[in-house]
């Protein structure tokens, strides 16, 4: 299979024939079973995540392959080469109206869905919750027991195929408008207050020790982080540019489910 959607990347004049056409929504199934993921984690907690390149490009070649359809859901109309899902009962997902989530995402078992979008390429592990207007960007990889709070914004990409999509391992919890986007990487059970924003080239500095440890694009492992900002000098003068600081650590009593105000109060952070 691998080989032969390299061979149809590489010579688009395939795509017109069926068996090429068929192989591509083939891959997009398995997406959308979970079968099959844009990134595959790692075995071991000294390995690295996978770019399965390969898919990537499976999904681009669906977007060139398919027509422009118009579909009816209740009262709202759509226009698009994309399909919804639709099967949220069979999959164990609750879906609160008006959640969309594209076809050739996945929502394991155990996820909740309120009004909020998923796009294609997506992976949503069990349990986890996306908040009221949260956003999950195409290829993200969220784990297990996540909390995306209102408003999140997790950015998604496709191209180039090799970039490395955003990933929340399993027990974050993303506070109220937080952006994570350029394949920034958060580990597990990290907490980020609201506000945080997260890009590939942030600096995140850890000020918890003697001197400050700089991370760039990754979070730490059970990491408090909140909005900060540090002073920078320009040829017009001396200018403060925002950054994300780790103030402490995530207590291994604090239960999965707990709230960001009782996380933030752990580690002296007035909310």
């Amino acid at each position: 299979m691998i080989n032969k959607i390299e061979e149809i990347w590489a010579n688009r004049e395939l795509l017109t024939k069926s068996e090429s056409i068929n192989l591509i929504k083939d891959v997009i199934n398995q997406l959308d079973r979970g079968e099959l993921r844009v990134a595959t984690p790692p075995t071991n907690e000294e390995g690295s995540w996978t770019v399965n390149e390969w898919v990537k490009k499976a999904i681009l070649l669906y977007f060139v392959s398919q027509q422009m359809k118009v579909e009816e859901v209740g009262i709202f109309t759509f226009n698009d080469k994309i399909p919804l899902k639709t099967n949220f009962a069979d999959a164990k997902v609750r879906a609160v109206p008006p959640a969309v989530a594209r076809f050739g995402s996945y929502q394991a078992p155990g996820v909740i869905l309120m009004p909020s979008y998923v796009n294609i390429g997506a992976y949503v592990d069990e349990r986890t919750m996306v908040d009221t207007w949260a956003t999950v960007g195409s290829c993200a990889q969220i784990g297990k027991d996540v909390h995306l709070s209102g408003g999140v914004g997790i950015g998604g990409v496709l191209e180039p195929p090799q970039a490395a999509p955003v990933i929340i391992e399993d027990g974050a919890f993303v506070g109220s408008r937080c952006i994570v986007v350029e394949g920034a990487h958060i580990g597990k059970r990290a907490v980020l207050g609201a506000g945080v924003t997260i890009t590939g080239s942030s600096k995140i500095i850890d000020v918890t020790g003697n001197s400050p440890v700089e991370y760039k694009g990754f979070v730490p492992a059970n990491s408090v982080v909140i909005p900060g900002s540090y002073a920078k000098q320009f040829p017009a003068g001396e200018y403060h540019i925002p950054c994300a600081i780790i103030i402490g650590q995530r207590k291994p009593s604090t239960d999965l489910k707990t709230s960001l105000n009782d996380a933030l109060r752990e580690n002296n952070v007035s909310v």
